[in-house]
């Protein structure tokens, strides 16, 4: 429990006492490796309600005794991030809500959730906005798919002095449109060229209607990249015409459609940035993921047989609190065997936008490596 609530509850708090001590305080409170949530209000039992494998996903709370007041208190290792809801239960009525005496709030295509800081974990400032920094355009571009039966529309990301006398490398970007809402996309883009930190590049920020199919390692997804969406892209925008300078990426099922294009199309992309993959596989009975990921399971069963060489280089990133941390360390010996450059980074958070968004400057710069980091690399 933090010293501070506790020395509080030794003074029979009442509920002027209770105003006094949360008004102006930032919750949950943080002390060193232990974080005390708190909650105000009339219930019969208050649950955390978290998305940290290896922990029950529901921990209950403690009642002040004679007050509405509640708290819990957990450990969470230095520069941790966790999202969470609290559980309110009044009768059979059970709610979930967002910490009210939390500002701190992360969103995602499914809503929004509350956020707690580790000790040592600060927002990266370059997600943040700066004015400096000359903006990249957007524009909309249809791409006309025969192996879709019908025109996908995307976005392209255009750099800050973009001319067409120059050639620019390009990055495919699976879930583009989240990526831009929710990871902060547009903005470390911008900063990190401004900063010379990543070489200007052109982005190609695609969608899918039925991503849980054409995600899942589905062999149409790789002919619409390679066969469709690039030959568009190279026929509109100066690009350089070869597999180094061309990179997919993608989280979750993103990560498993980007790794299984590039396995059918050896040679056709020089690198991978893979986030939180949802590898599933199953060396010895059933896979355990549901039958969403029976696709999954069988191409990755397939690719630990046969790597071959889907890139050059290829960045892994996972968060250690999510329940695909043991899918995504067992990709990295048979990313080893293919002999290609490898950079594995693990985060203490979990599978959400903002974990991704934060390992986008390691992984953008050693993949797409601008002026200034070669210099200090």
């Amino acid at each position: 429990m933090s010293h501070v609530f506790e020395t509080f509850l030794a003074d029979s708090p009442d509920a002027g006492k209770i105003d006094a001590f949360l008004s102006g305080r930032t919750v949950p409170l943080v002390e060193g490796d232990r974080v005390t949530f708190v909650f105000r209000a009339e219930a019969d039992a208050v649950n955390l309600r978290h998305w940290i494998f290896g922990l029950p996903s529901s921990q209950p709370f403690e009642r002040v005794e004679g007050t509405g007041l509640w708290h819990l208190t957990i450990d969470l290792p230095e520069r941790s991030r966790v999202e969470y809801k609290i559980e309110r239960v009044r009768g059979d009525e059970h709610v979930w809500l967002m910490d009210p005496l939390n500002p701190r709030v992360a969103h995602d295509p499914y809503g929004a959730n509350s956020v707690c800081y580790g000790r040592g974990y600060v927002t990266p400032p370059w997600v943040q906005p700066d004015e400096e920094a000359r903006p990249g355009s957007l524009e909309a571009v249809s791409v006309p798919s025969r192996v879709f039966g019908e025109k996908r529309e995307i976005q392209v990301y255009l750099p800050a002095r973009f001319r067409t006398r120059r050639r620019y490398p390009l990055l495919i970007v699976h879930d583009g449109h989240d990526y831009m809402r929710f990871a902060s996309l547009k903005t470390v883009l911008d900063n990190l060229i401004h900063r010379l930190e990543i070489a200007p590049l052109i982005v190609a920020l695609t969608h899918s209607p039925d991503r849980l199919n054409e995600y899942a390692a589905d062999p149409r997804q790789a002919d619409f990249l390679a066969d469709e969406l690039v030959p568009t892209l190279t026929a509109r925008y100066p690009l350089i015409d070869r597999p180094d300078a061309r990179v997919v990426m993608g989280a979750s099922f993103g990560a498993v459609a980007s790794l299984s294009s590039a396995w059918r199309r050896p040679g056709f992309y020089g690198g991978l940035l893979l986030q939180s993959g949802s590898f599933a596989f199953s060396d010895i009975g059933k896979h355990g993921r549901g039958p969403a990921l029976d696709p999954v399971a069988r191409f990755v069963n397939a690719f630990r047989e046969d790597p071959r060489q889907p890139g050059s280089k290829v960045f892994v990133s996972c968060g250690i609190y999510e329940s695909l941390i043991y899918e995504n360390r067992s990709l990295v010996p048979v990313l080893q065997q293919a002999q290609l450059a490898l950079r594995y980074v693990e985060a203490r958070d979990g599978h959400n936008w903002e974990n991704w968004r934060d390992r986008l400057r390691e992984s953008l710069s050693w993949l797409f490596p601008g002026p200034l980091w070669m210099v200090y690399e």
